[in-house]
This record gives C-alpha cells, structure tokens and sequence, in this order.
C-alpha cells in the first residue's frame, strides 16, 4: 500500500505541476495574441467600410487574417478541459454497446479512485505551497494600470497611441511588461517617451522605469524597479564576502577579476570610493598583487598607505609614474618569446595603479600624464593595470583622449547628464538600456564589461574603520630590492627619487648621450620628466647647451 500511496502521490505532482505550467503558458499566449484579433476585427471593418460590395479582395485578405488571428489563440485550459472531455464522451457513447458492462464497472471504479485520490492530494499540496510573490498596495496599482484594457483606454490621451501591453508579471526585480508597438514606435522612442508612461501608471517620480527593445520585432519590454532581488541581503564588506556587490535582477554575486583596465565613474555623493574599495582590497591581498594610488586629493589614499604605494603630490605622482614606467619597459624587455603576458611573481608582482580623481592629475600633474597614457596602451602585457576613477567623466578633462580607448571595463555609478553616461559606458549606452544618469544615489552602477546586460548591482559597503585594520601588505618600489620586498611591510617610500632620476639623467649625458630622444631611452624616463629634469640641471649649471639641440655637462669653471 506504501509503494501504491508514493505512486499516486508522485503522479499528482507531476499532474498538478503540469496543470499550471499549461495553464500559465496558454494564458500569457492568449493576453498576447487576443489583441492581434482585435486589431485584425478592427481591420475587416476598415475594409468593409471601404469595399462594401467585396470587389476588390482586400476584404477576403482582412477575414483570412482574422480567421488566422483567431486560430493563433489557444482556449484556456478549462475550455480546452471540457472540449476533450465532451470528444471522448461521444466517444464512449458510440463505443459503449461493443464493450461489456463489467469491464466498463471495474474500469470506471478505479479510474474513479485514482482521480479523486489525485485531486486530494493536488488539493492539499496547493494549499501547502508558496504561494508566490505579494504585490503591495503601490504593486498593485502598477499591475491595474498595466493591464491592456486599461492602456488602450488612456494611452492615446497620453501621446501613446499606437502602442499597446501584454500581460505584466510581478518578478524579485520589479515589474516586466512587454508593450507592443506599431510602425509608429521603436523601443528607444519609447524610451524618450517615459514621462508620458509614469504620467499613464501614476507612478511616483523616483520610481525608476526602464525600457528595451523586447524578444521580438515590434515589441519593447518595460520594467518597473519597484523592487530589488538585492533586498534582504547582507551588503556589508567582509573577508568572506568579497564580492563587488549584488545583482538586482538576479541576486548573484558579481565580482571583477583582477587584469582589467578599468574605468570608475559617478558624480560627487554617488558612492564612487565606497565602491571601489573592496576591489582596492583584491589589489592589495596576496604575495604576487601590489597596489599604487595616486590621490593628489589626500583622502582615500591614506586610508591605504598600509596596503599600498601612495602618490599624493606632483612631484610624487612623476616619480611614480616614472618607475611604474621603467618597470613595464624592463619586463616588457626579459618577456620570453612567444609568452603575451607577464607571469606575476612574489618579487614582480602584478601591480595595480589607481588614479583617485582623474581629473585633479589632468590638471596638477600633466608631466606623469604622458606616462599613464603609456602604461594604459603598453601596461596589460606587464601585468600592470591602470585603473582610472573620476567625478568628471567627460573627454579631455576627466577622461584624457589617449586613456578612454584602452578601457575594457566601465562602473558607472549615478552621473548628472546623458552624455556622461555615454563617455563612460559607450555612444550606444542608451539606445540598449544603460542609463546611468537614472540611477539612484548611493550605492547602486552599472557595469558593461561585454558579458553583463544593463542590470544594476547594488554595491556592498566597507566602511573606512574595515579598511584601516586590514593587515599591512609589502609596499611595491622599484628602488626597493625585491629579496626584501617579502619581508618589508613598511611605509618608507623610496629614497630621494628626484635624485635618482637626476643621476640617471646625467649619467646618460656623460656617457654621450646628448640629445632628449637618447636621453629618454637610455634612463627609462617619459619624455616629459626628462625636460623637466633638463631645465632643473640647466638652472643649477649642471649641465649646458650645446651644438644642435645636444646637452653636455657643464665644466668646473661653468658651474661656478
């Protein structure tokens, strides 16, 4: 009895499971194709009024049209229940007399217990199952106002004619509707159109909408993000949740590998530091990762002077830039052939720069400028990332020319304008649902990184108390000898770098080399700290001019 009781149960799951996947499938078939039908009724009219005397065939065309329509629209599952039952009771009323009534008495009494014992038990496993999501009061407007009927009646009132929804779902992400659209309307159109729609639904003003183009030709999707698959969860930074942040649509962790040149971008408030810092963190953890901030603004960086190098003057940002420099031409230089990438090491570690306000170097430090454009083009192959933060993402001035191009992946929290959206994630960024300037603020992005769609992801928080009791991790230098590097997780920066620099600058010219193109490749440095180092030298009569561009030291009785 055991075994038959599993049995039974077993088939009224997999019964009742069918029942409502069939259920669901033809009533979302039918809210999407009913008013095809009414169109083409609507389009029989207009024929008829035009041909009432059926001489042309535009009639015969409208009616087939309809017939075709109306075969397109599967009965629901109640309707298509009595159909086949009414089929084979005709059935079996024409068949009965060929069969004996004792096969029909035992037959019907166990086909009878099987169905009612499948039906208790259907009965009481729907009661004990979920029963889905719960809309709430604001939810449920939404989904009212949504419905076809409703649009039809208001939408031409709202300069929306000619487009029309389907069956709108309740989903962990908000609200999905698809909208139909005539010849009129593309889902960008759309799109431009949002305060007509939010004036349609009453929805409230921060209530974010977005629209795309839909599965289909002739279809957008619209997407009311009433709520989060991100609520809920845990979005405090820990060592065991060391994700970026949350999907909002999915609710999966997403994470950003290390080897990326990266741009971050969100206007002042939009939480541009908090997010980057648990990607800071995976910089900065490990033996073969070291960490290199450029922060002239001498806010974030200092919460990271434990973990990593830290720029925080002019003069500071050339020196580093310049060793950064020297490092990737070196490596670039001992690179076995046929290897595309530098392996990182404990002694050579993979090294992330990260330059904390984009546009501050721009303008306070243009001599490391030519540098960073340098190891942006030529740095990847030398496992060393460039990644490029800014308040200003607009070309030239937050963004330079020779940078924005080598970006392969783009955080854009909330920005004020359109257009910034667009330098940070790409001209195309709206036509495909990547508005960032719709964003709310704090907290939330964008990431295009050419795998992920326009989902936002809800960023986690570590908090700057987190940061400064992090472990202190080895402090890259160039000067630095690497045997030490592994036990060295000292501050000390490295050691009269201008002099260093200097000396370099005159070796080279001592041993012949005159010019600025010789000079720049015999010392490593860019070209722009060369010149400087030039005028400085030439100033404390180090050095003097000579024929034809050429620089040569300057005698004793000179540099008196």
């Amino acid at each position: 009895m055991t075994v038959s009781s599993n049995k039974i149960r077993r088939t009224a799951r997999w019964t009742a499971k069918r029942y409502r996947s069939e259920a669901l499938r033809r009533r979302e078939l039918r809210a999407e194709r009913k008013p095809l039908v009414r169109d083409a009724r609507h389009a029989v009219a207009a024929a008829k009024a035009l041909d009432p005397s059926g001489i042309t065939s535009a009639v015969h065309t409208a009616e087939r049209g309809l017939k075709t329509a109306q075969r397109r629209v599967p009965d629901s599952l109640p309707v298509f229940a009595l159909k086949s039952a009414a089929g084979l009771g005709t059935a079996a009323y024409v068949g009965l007399p060929a069969i004996p009534e004792e096969v029909w008495a035992w037959g019907g009494s166990g086909a009878g217990t099987m169905a009612a014992g499948a039906a208790v038990i259907a009965i009481v496993r729907s009661k004990r199952a979920p029963r889905g999501l719960e809309p709430s009061k604001e939810e449920r407007a939404l989904l009212a106002r949504l419905q076809p009927e409703h649009w039809r009646e208001h939408c031409e009132k709202r300069g929306l004619a000619g487009t029309l929804t389907g069956k709108p779902k309740l989903t962990e992400s908000g609200i999905v509707c698809a909208v139909r659209l005539d010849g009129t309307w593309t889902a960008a159109k759309l799109s431009s159109s949002g305060d007509h729609v939010r004036a349609l639904l009453g929805a409230r003003t921060d209530l974010r909408i977005e629209t795309k183009a839909g599965k289909k030709g002739g279809w957008a999707e619209l997407t009311i993000r009433t709520r989060s698959a991100a609520d809920g969860d845990d979005l405090l930074w820990t060592p065991e949740r060391r994700s970026l942040g949350v999907d909002t649509v999915t609710g999966e962790q997403v994470t950003v590998p290390l080897g990326e040149r990266l741009l971050i971008a969100g206007r002042s408030g939009a939480g541009k530091s908090v997010a980057s810092r648990p990607l800071l963190y995976d910089a900065s953890e490990g033996g073969s990762n070291a960490l290199a901030i450029i922060d002239l603004k001498r806010v974030e960086g200092r919460l990271w002077d434990h973990r990593a190098r830290v720029a925080s003057t002019p003069d500071e940002v050339v020196t580093l830039v310049d060793e950064l420099e020297a490092e990737m031409h070196d490596r670039l230089n001992v690179l076995p052939k046929g290897q595309d990438t530098w392996t990182p090491t404990a002694d050579r570690p993979r090294i992330t720069v990260v330059v904390d306000e984009g546009a501050e170097v721009v303008t306070a430090a243009k001599d490391a400028l030519e540098g960073l454009e340098s190891l942006a083009r030529m740095g990847r192959a030398a496992c060393i990332d460039l990644w490029w933060m800014t308040q200003k993402p607009t070309i030239g001035d937050g963004v330079p020319k020779q940078i924005s191009p080598q970006i392969s992946t783009s955080i854009c929290l909330a920005v004020r304008t359109p257009t910034e959206a667009r330098v940070v994630l790409g001209e195309d960024a709206q036509a495909k649902g990547w508005n960032a300037d719709e964003l709310p603020a704090p907290g939330v992005a964008l990431i295009r990184d050419g795998k992920r769609g326009p989902d936002p992801v809800r960023v986690r928080y570590m908090d700057k108390a987190v940061v400064i009791a992090l472990p202190a991790q080895p402090i890259w230098s160039r000067a630095m000898d690497p045997s030490d590097r592994k036990q060295s997780v000292s501050m000390a920066k490295a050691p009269a770098p201008a002099q260093d620099s200097e000396g370099k600058v005159l070796a080279a010219i001592a041993d012949g080399a005159g010019q600025v193109p010789t000079l720049v490749e015999r010392t490593g440095l860019s070209r722009a700290t060369v010149n400087r180092l030039l005028i400085g030298l030439l100033d404390a009569g180090q050095v003097r001019r000579a024929d034809r561009g050429r620089y040569a030291l300057a005698t004793p009785a000179e540099a008196m």
